[in-house]
């Protein structure tokens, strides 16, 4: 039996006749488990998952690593399709949310289009991750990542209100992974806790177990050189065997990642599939 994603929305497109956005989102089948992670930004994942012929109106769960609008902008196509899907997210995730422009001024960045009630009305369950929660035998979500490090920076333009004086903590950042043969693979919307605090804590919750692969949004786009030669020395440590940056990583980063870890970095792109066994 084996572990599938496939890539539904990312800022990269390799493939004619799909789409690609400031979004990201996953379709995962373990088994005969069908999960969404994350819905994007809400312009493509329908149109997508079409051309890939993947079937988002048989998923069984829905998982939103985030309350942020290129993370959820999709929710209400998906839930309006599938036939009510149990949703799991943090409930900090329905928070008002709002970025800070360059000149000062306010930009709501939440869910876009529905709160907590519209969708606990469309899914068959809301599930509220504050603990490392089980989906299945294989699958867990992380629930709330502890911020131990001192060296990745979880803060951002980021805010609870409109004048931007109250900043978010982003508690409702969290990761999915997937038990296999070989180790976990850790899957991140955002990494919006730290790519680096986000492997240590699921670590620390598997009692250990290694980092087979690593996918997703790692949120090291504005990194500096202290904090990339940092996560890259604890990369190092963690050693995951596969490592798939995606969404909000930054170009510059993925490149220093290829680097360091030659043989071992992958491309995302829409459309891409990574398989595992399990």
């Amino acid at each position: 039996m084996e572990a599938k994603i496939t890539v539904l929305s990312d800022n990269v497109v390799r493939e004619p006749d799909l789409l690609g956005e400031w979004g990201f989102s996953l379709w995962i089948e373990v088994g005969a488990q069908r999960i969404l992670f994350d819905t994007g930004a809400g312009r493509v994942v329908e149109h997508n998952a079409r051309h890939l012929q993947v079937p988002i109106e048989s998923a069984d769960t829905v998982v939103l690593s985030h309350g942020h609008f290129d993370h959820t902008g999709g929710l209400v196509a998906v839930l309006s399709r599938a036939r009510r899907p149990a949703v799991w997210v943090h409930p900090a995730a329905f928070q008002p949310k709002y970025s800070r422009r360059a000149d000062g001024t306010a930009r709501a960045i939440g869910v876009p289009g529905l709160g907590e009630e519209s969708v606990r009305m469309r899914a068959q369950s809301l599930n509220w991750t504050r603990e490392p929660s089980p989906l299945s035998k294989a699958v867990w979500v992380s629930g709330e990542i502890p911020r131990r490090n001192d060296f990745e920076d979880t803060g951002g333009p980021f805010f609870l209100d409109e004048a931007c004086q109250h900043p978010d903590p982003l508690i409702d950042d969290q990761a999915l992974w997937i038990e296999t043969a070989n180790g976990l693979v850790v899957v991140l919307g955002c990494g919006h806790a730290g790519v680096v605090n986000t492997l240590e804590y699921v670590q620390q919750v598997t009692g250990g177990r290694r980092i087979r692969a690593l996918l997703g949004g790692l949120h090291l786009v504005r990194a500096n050189q202290q904090r990339m030669e940092r996560t890259l020395e604890a990369l190092a440590r963690l050693d995951p065997q596969l490592i798939v940056p995606a969404h909000c990583t930054g170009w510059k980063p993925t490149l220093e990642l290829a680097a360091r870890f030659p043989g071992r970095v992958a491309e995302c792109a829409v459309g891409s599939r990574f398989c595992f066994e399990l």
